[in-house]
């Protein structure tokens, strides 16, 4: 299976550089040169099917990645969009604080006492920290902070998140 690593967004210089929305937790990591990515792009895009990084860098707080055989601002213009990608096989340590949005995805949210509160729609991937996306059940969709102190239980295996929800957490989503 792959997993999501980033999403590659606009160029950002005219020496085939982009930007790039990490969806992982070790950028520092992933992000070096040699490293190599599957990619998921619309067809006919002419993307390769793999890139090799070429050079990564931050400016400020924003990953830039260069490809090799992606010379200049055109040819970056056409990653837009691209998912880069590992495969799960390929991945390296084992991270158990870790979680990809696919295991996430889909799982019941329940309150402490086994209450239903939702489902997990998506992972917001943080500078500081990560947050669930979750749709409650009455179709609100609501921010919750991915931290022991709130959600005290993740098991993928058994499909279930626990969330204790500080007062007001999503009253704040339903008023806005």
């Amino acid at each position: 299976m792959n997993v999501l690593v980033a999403r590659i967004g606009k160029p950002h210089s005219l020496h085939g550089e982009v930007t790039v929305q990490a969806h992982t937790d070790d950028p520092m990591g992933r992000f070096v040169p040699g490293a190599t990515f599957v990619t998921d792009a619309a067809a006919g895009s002419g993307v390769p099917k793999s890139l090799t990084i070429r050079n990564a860098r931050q400016h400020k707080g924003i990953w830039l990645l260069a490809f090799d055989g992606i010379p200049d601002r055109t040819g970056a213009e056409g990653l837009r969009g691209t998912q880069l990608l590992l495969d799960e096989e390929d991945e390296t340590g084992n991270d158990e604080d870790g979680w990809y949005e696919e295991e996430l995805v889909g799982l019941r949210v329940v309150d402490p006492a086994g209450e239903p509160l939702g489902t997990v729609a998506g992972l917001d991937v943080g500078v500081a920290q990560d947050r669930l996306v979750v749709t409650l059940t009455d179709g609100t969709e609501v921010l919750v902070p991915l931290v022991e102190a709130i959600v005290p239980s993740l098991d993928p295996t058994a499909g279930v998140v626990v969330v204790d929800a500080p007062p007001g957490l999503f009253d704040i989503a339903r008023e806005g």
